[in-house]
């Protein structure tokens, strides 16, 4: 089998006297769709969070490309080619498209006034007009503020955003939350776009369903640790919700 991608091992982190993390594993291989899947207060926003350098880890190994690392901060982990969509989706509403795609990585303009700090609002816009046309992301107008946007729409600038930057690995959490059906639809289709070009997903979502549908690999999580771990085609949705609700005890007995 190919060499992980990323992997957790063993990872600990405690807020206070709450434990959220409690000898948490993950891994993640190239160009795979893996959903990360448990019910609330599992611990599956937190182990994203130190996967990409949010959190600082109380104990246990990040693996990446099958090496020990330390992820100090976001800015670290996107030196590693690691990128989040978050729920909320962190865009800046006042920017358009490209310049919230480019945000802290704003192209200056050639010459002297590229040194006093003016920006290329041409050309981000013409890498911005190509990032989502080579996504199949449409947005009708892209020199419009994204409040004005449709919550599809949003999440598509979002999405663009981290894949235009992100060349190893993509979390995605929540992204179909809040959506509508075609909304969805769409978004769906892009995660898979996202894989072919190479790049690993980490699904983060409650839907089963979606799960089932776009996923490689489903890894589980309950109080803090991954308890199964299951191939799509040789798993249930009863399956995954017994493992979640804790009727599977072992990660060994869930593993397909």
């Amino acid at each position: 089998m190919t060499e992980p991608i990323l992997e957790a091992r063993g990872i600990v982190k405690q807020f206070g006297r709450v434990r959220a993390l409690r000898g948490a594993n993950f891994t993640v291989y190239p160009g795979e769709i893996v959903a990360l899947v448990g019910d609330n207060g599992a611990g599956k926003s937190t182990l994203v969070k130190v996967l990409a350098g949010v959190h600082q880890l109380d104990a246990g190994e990040i693996v990446f490309e099958g090496r020990s690392v330390t992820i100090e901060n976001p800015i670290a982990a996107r030196g590693l080619g690691i990128e989040v969509v978050y729920q909320d989706l962190a865009l800046a509403p006042e920017l358009d498209p490209a310049g919230n795609l480019f945000l802290g990585r704003e192209i200056p303009l050639p010459g002297l006034l590229g040194r006093l700090g003016f920006i290329n609002k041409t050309e981000m816009r013409r890498r911005s007009d190509e990032i989502f046309h080579d996504l199949s992301v449409k947005i009708p107008d892209t020199t419009a503020p994204v409040a004005f946007m449709s919550g599809g729409q949003r999440q598509g600038v979002a999405v663009s955003r981290a894949v235009a930057w992100a060349s190893k690995v993509l979390f995605m959490d929540e992204p179909t939350a809040a959506l509508g059906v075609v909304q969805t639809r769409n978004v769906l289709e892009l995660i898979k776009r996202v894989r072919e070009r190479g790049i690993a997903v980490v699904f983060v979502s409650h839907n089963m369903p979606q799960v089932l549908q776009v996923a490689d690999r489903v890894e589980v999580m309950r109080l803090g640790r991954r308890v199964a771990r299951f191939v799509r085609g040789a798993v249930t949705m009863e399956e995954v919700v017994a493992a979640m609700t804790g009727a599977l005890k072992h990660e060994e007995e869930a593993v397909k």
